[in-house]
């Protein structure tokens, strides 16, 4: 095969692959910025490259193309199949609002949340149905943890108090 050869940068390329190398999130996109400014800046070859950036030599080829033809952009992933996400930024704006009150104070029959009511809950108000999962999964991201409720017993009785002082003293022999 024949070698592929970037031809030199201008300055706002250079500048560009630069701070993706250094500045993008997806790490994916800093190594594609690195194997172009490789190829650019040292005129490495792609068997040269991928020893570097430890990907096979045809995936650096690929690379170097594609830059070639659509430039920076053509370094990002194209968008993937599937079905859109379902949870929206609005469900999960709901979901904290609600796990926030109480479920007396919202005019149901219960005390404490779980991820069951939640989810009934807030599909209600939105129309989006998620799984229990899915509800403990936005709490834990957010920071909140469902517990088990912490109950104290208490009785009206006025000897109550006598009696749990008297089980809870040490015993003396």
């Amino acid at each position: 095969m024949h070698p592929i050869r970037i031809d030199r940068l201008s300055p706002e390329q250079h500048a560009a692959l630069d701070h993706a190398n250094r500045t993008a999130k997806d790490g994916r996109l800093r190594i594609r910025a690195l194997i172009v400014l490789l190829a650019a800046e040292r005129g490495m070859v792609a068997a040269d490259i991928a020893v570097v950036v430890r990907v096979h030599e045809e995936t650096v080829r690929r690379w170097l193309v594609r830059y070639q033809a659509e430039g920076l952009e053509g370094l990002t992933d194209a968008p993937r199949s599937g079905a859109p996400p379902q949870i929206t930024r609005a469900y999960r704006d709901q979901l904290l609002t609600v796990v926030r009150r109480r479920p007396r104070g919202l005019g149901l029959p219960f005390s404490l949340w779980t991820g069951s009511r939640l989810a009934d809950y807030v599909a209600e108000r939105t129309g989006i149905r998620a799984s229990r999962t899915s509800v403990y999964r936005l709490l834990n991201a957010a920071g909140i943890h469902l517990n088990r409720p912490q109950h104290t017993i208490t009785s009206p009785a006025p000897e109550y108090l006598v009696k749990k002082r008297r089980r809870s003293a040490p015993v003396r022999r």
